[in-house]
């Protein structure tokens, strides 16, 4: 191996590779949660992610996954205050959007997403690429093998009798109300 001011090719290449390393901006996932407002027309939703879609795309982001906007009634009102308006919000159109960026476009997304006006609440975050969707699992059933059996009551036989007559039940009923 050549050795040139005091530094073997071995040496010299780490020294570049780490250089290299250093300089390449460091991809992370990320997850952008959203809720547009429920005024927006279905025809414009596309328009809508489009937007944010670009924004990543442009800064070199790599989607992995995405979830279209679908309306949802929301767990609480939101209030969203545009200068001296205020708008409660009950439902919006919620989607989310999962992908690889550097750190940098996840703050230019943040600040891109604050001034769209179609968008009354989101967030980013940082997270891991595989699928966190909780999955509806159905519960263990076991077979259950019965040991009694089951007999069926007797029924009860209803007394037929003769008509009653009045007098009868007037005494029936004096009889019980004198005790």
């Amino acid at each position: 191996m050549a050795v040139s001011n005091g530094v073997s090719a071995d040496e010299a290449v780490m020294e570049v590779n780490e250089t290299e390393v250093q300089d390449a901006p460091a991809l992370r996932i990320y997850e952008v949660g959203y809720h547009i407002a429920p005024e927006t027309k279905e025809e414009d939703l596309e328009k809508v992610v489009a937007t944010i879609r670009s924004i990543v795309e442009q800064a070199g982001g790599s989607f992995i996954a995405e979830g279209a906007p679908s309306m949802t009634k929301l767990a609480y009102p939101m209030f969203v205050r545009e200068g001296e308006k205020t708008t409660e919000y009950d439902r919006g159109y919620f989607g989310w959007l999962k992908f690889e960026a550097p750190v940098a476009v996840a703050r230019s997304l943040e600040e891109s997403l604050k001034r769209d006006k179609n968008l009354f609440r989101f967030i980013v975050f940082q997270t891991v690429r595989e699928d966190t969707r909780a999955k509806y699992k159905a519960p263990q059933l076991r077979e259950v093998k019965r040991t009694d059996v089951i007999k069926q009551a007797p029924r009860r036989v209803e007394e037929t009798s003769a008509p009653v007559s009045e007098e009868d039940l007037e005494k029936a009923i004096q009889d019980i109300t004198a005790e």
